[in-house]
């Protein structure tokens, strides 16, 4: 028999089939039907429903042979693991009035034999792998009451033979990637109750032909493309209670129409491009539940009329372009349970009445411009779990009343204008989880008890006036996830007042009076992603045991009055993106396991007395983008690696340190870096010509040195300052205060080439001259000396003579 056979082909047969056996009837089977039908002279007893839904069978459909029960009527089998093509042997059953194979993993195309069906009047194939077209043989299915194909893969436009099924009741296209326009032809289904076309790529104009569809009551078009206004014809559907636009494309305005839809319940509109005001006739819909406008262009302010809707549980505006001031009736509200009018102009103040609506469970009114005190009358809201009020512009002190909010836990009123003290009543606060109260202008101690409860993991009060001690509640509020303290005035040892908190992930306690010692209780804190203690007065050194916080990627210990060497160990700490312990009193030098850090982003170390070479090592921290070593007493090289660090663009600083030697070429292959500071220290030699490559730089400062040569030429140095490259030893450029270049670099790199050549060449030559003129002199000066020998001597001779011939005479020529 078929049924048995089907059965033999699924994997693991349900308990719900332990019936089907073959010496039994198979009327008497679980999830089978008979019914007895005149053949002949006989009235036998035929198959004529199959009902097993969610009864778990796993198999394949098409296993089943459907011409073997040519008298079904019924098929259910939804919620089962049903795989393969959806088979088109099931066009057969000639009697089939009702098919669900809805909740399977059917997939394949729906067969276009389907239209065949005549007797069909739901079908129902929703939650499956359906793919290809919707067959426009299906608007053959005259009979048909539900189409529902809802959750599928079926692509391609909807096919307009669909308006034929004039006696359709619910049709459910949704959730597919069905394109193209709404058909005209399905404002002929008079008959429709529910029309669900959303989670599509459907796009154009809502058509007018859907206000033909006058029993509609529920209407949802979201998540599509299309685009327009809302049709009028739409407000002539007086039947509808739920009507579903939102995230489309549409434009213009609300129409004031709507209001005559007088029973419907829900109305969402939001992300859509709707402009214009809010109608005052929605004030009508009083069996409204739910008002969805967000996240529109809508202007003008909120109509007292919605105070009519007395219904009403949520009301959306958040995200348009409201103005004026919250009207007082929708005090009149009492059903309330949400309230967002966030991110708008509105302006005034908060209205007293809002503490009538005692049911309210979140209030959210802020990015607007409200203006004037928290009103006492929020005390009374009960069940109030959310109250937003932060980017305002109110001012006045925290009403006492707010610690009678025993439901509240997200209180969130930052970026405002209050003052005056927090009250001692928001310790009674048991529920509170969050609490927001950053930039305001409160002042006095916190209250001691602001951690009563045990599910508070959010404080941030930073940026205000707060002093006095740390709450003493903190140390042991193990719930804390963040804190954040920072910018006010308040005081004690981080030793002793902060405890243990595995779950906390950020801690930033900077620009306070906080002193004592690093705990090792931070050291346990080891969920921690961000610790900032900077700008305190805490001493001691830095303690090994922060190596232990490996989720860490912010540290900052700046400007406190931290000693000692700088532990190796926090080299360890491999997600590291900011490191800064500037402005300490730390010494040593830098740990060469730095290289370690292949994380690092940001490092300063400025304004200590570290000293020593600077590491090769640091040249391995490929992602730093800015570098701070300056105001040490570092000394030796700045080493070549440093040109190594392609990322770093905001800030090179090495300046006030006692750097010596040249100026590497490497550096040239910084391009991006845009701040170049190596003033102060003892650099010698030329400025590099690589420094030229560095396209970005807006500031070089090589000032106190001892440079000399050209300044290498970069547009963006064009209007330097010289201040920048004075004093030094004999820079020069064609900058404002500096000495010009006699030569171009280019001419003077080649003359000192030709000089190079020349010089030895010259030396020889001179010294050879030098040589012949002294030869020549020598020479010179002997054979003078040996002609005035001759003389004399010839001149003695003759005198001889002379004196011997004129003995008496009392003169002789050779004296003249």
């Amino acid at each position: 028999m078929a049924l048995l056979h089907w059965k033999a082909t699924l994997a693991s047969p349900p308990l719900q089939m332990s019936s089907w056996q073959e010496n039994t009837r198979p009327c008497n089977w679980s999830g089978i039907m008979c019914t007895a039908i005149r053949h002949g002279r006989g009235m036998p007893w035929v198959v004529t429903n199959i009902s097993l839904p969610g009864a778990g069978i796993r198999g394949q459909l098409g296993e089943l042979n459907f011409s073997a029960l040519p008298f079904l009527a019924y098929i259910d089998l939804q919620n089962n693991s049903l795989h393969g093509v959806l088979p088109a042997s099931i066009s057969s059953l000639s009697s089939l009035s009702y098919l669900d194979l809805s909740f399977n993993h059917l997939k394949g195309k729906i067969p276009f034999e389907f239209g065949g069906l005549q007797s069909l009047m739901q079908l129902g194939l929703s939650s499956n792998r359906l793919t290809g077209h919707i067959p426009a043989s299906l608007g053959n299915l005259t009979m048909l009451n539900y189409l529902v194909i809802h959750q599928n893969m079926v692509s391609g436009p909807i096919p307009k033979e669909i308006g034929n099924l004039v006696n359709l009741q619910g049709l459910q296209l949704s959730n597919n990637p069905l394109t193209g326009m709404i058909p005209k032809t399905l404002g002929n289904l008079t008959q429709l109750n529910d029309l669900y076309l959303y989670g599509n790529q459907l796009s154009g104009p809502i058509p007018q032909e859907l206000g033909r569809l006058v029993r509609l009551q529920s209407l949802q078009l979201q998540s599509n493309d299309f685009s327009g206004p809302i049709p009028i014809s739409i407000t002539n559907l007086t039947k509808m209670n739920t009507l579903f636009l939102f995230e489309n494309q549409i434009t213009g305005s609300i129409p004031p129409e709507i209001g005559n839809l007088t029973m419907l319940n829900e109305l969402s509109l939001y992300t859509n491009q709707i402009t214009g005001p809010i109608p005052r006739e929605l004030g009508n819909l009083a069996m409204l539940n739910e008002l969805w406008l967000d996240r529109n262009q809508i202007t003008g302010s909120i109509p007292p009329e919605l105070g009519n809707l007395t219904m009403l549980n949520d009301l959306y505006l958040y995200t348009n372009q409201i103005t004026g001031p919250i009207p007082l009736e929708l005090g009149n509200l009492l059903n309330l349970w949400i309230l967002d009018l966030f991110d708008n102009q509105i302006s005034g103040s908060i209205p007293n009445s809002l503490g009538n609506i005692t049911k309210l469970v979140e209030l959210h009114l802020p990015q607007n411009q409200i203006t004037g005190s928290i009103p006492k009358e929020i005390g009374n809201l009960m069940n109030l779990e959310y109250l937003g009020l932060y980017q305002n512009q109110i001012t006045g002190s925290m009403p006492k009343t707010l610690g009678r909010l025993q439901s509240i836990q997200d209180m969130q009123i930052f970026d405002n204008k209050l003052s005056g003290t927090l009250p001692q009543e928001f310790g009674d606060l048991i529920s509170l989880v969050r609490l927001g109260l950053s930039r305001n202008s409160l002042s006095g101690p916190l209250p001691a008890n602001i951690c009563s409860g045990d599910r508070f993991q959010y404080l941030d009060v930073s940026f205000n006036m707060f002093n006095g001690p740390i709450p003493s509640s903190l140390k042991t509020c193990t719930s804390l996830v963040r804190i954040d303290i920072r910018s006010n005035k308040l005081t004690g040892d981080i030793s002793r007042h902060f405890g243990v908190y595995p779950q906390l992930t950020k801690m930033r306690l900077a620009s306070n009076r906080l002193s004592g010692h690093i705990s090792p209780n931070i050291g346990a804190c080891t969920q921690l992603t961000v610790l900032n203690l900077a700008q305190n007065m805490i001493t001691g050194s830095i303690p090994p045991f922060l190596s232990k916080l490996s989720n860490l990627v912010y540290l900052s210990l700046d400007y406190n009055h931290l000693t000692g060497e700088i532990p190796p160990e926090i080299c360890t700490l491999n997600n590291l993106y900011s490191l800064n312990l500037s402005s300490n009193q730390l010494f040593g030098s830098i740990p060469t396991q730095i290289e370690k850090l292949s994380n690092l982003g940001y490092l300063d170390i400025s304004g200590n007395r570290l000293s020593g070479l600077i590491p090769e090592e640091l040249g391995a921290c490929m992602k730093l983008q800015s570098l701070k070593i300056n105001n040490n007493n570092f000394s030796g090289n700045l080493p070549a690696a440093i040109g190594n660090l392609a990322a770093l663009q905001i800030m090179l600083d090495v300046s006030n340190n006692n750097l010596s030697g040249v100026l590497p070429q490497q550096l040239g292959k910084l391009e991006m870096l845009e701040y170049l500071n190596l003033s102060h220290n003892q650099f010698s030699g030329s400025i590099p010509s690589s420094f030229a490559s560095i396209v970005s730089l807006s500031t070089l400062d090589v000032s106190y040195n001892d440079l000399e040569g050209p300044v290498p030429t970069a547009r963006l140095l064009q209007n330097a300052s010289a201040s920048w490259f004075l004093p030094n030893k004999g820079l020069c450029g064609n900058f404002s205060g500096m000495p010009p270049c006699y030569s171009t670099p280019i001419a003077a790199h080649k003359k000192g080439k030709i000089l190079g050549f020349l010089l030895p060449i010259v030396l020889v030559m001179g010294f050879v001259i030098v040589a012949a003129i002294v030869v020549i002199i020598i020479l010179t000066r002997k054979k003078r000396r040996q002609q005035k020998t001759l003389m004399i001597s010839t001149s003695l001779e003759q005198g001889d003579m002379a004196k011997s011939t004129r003995h008496n005479s009392k003169t002789g020529s050779w004296l003249l």
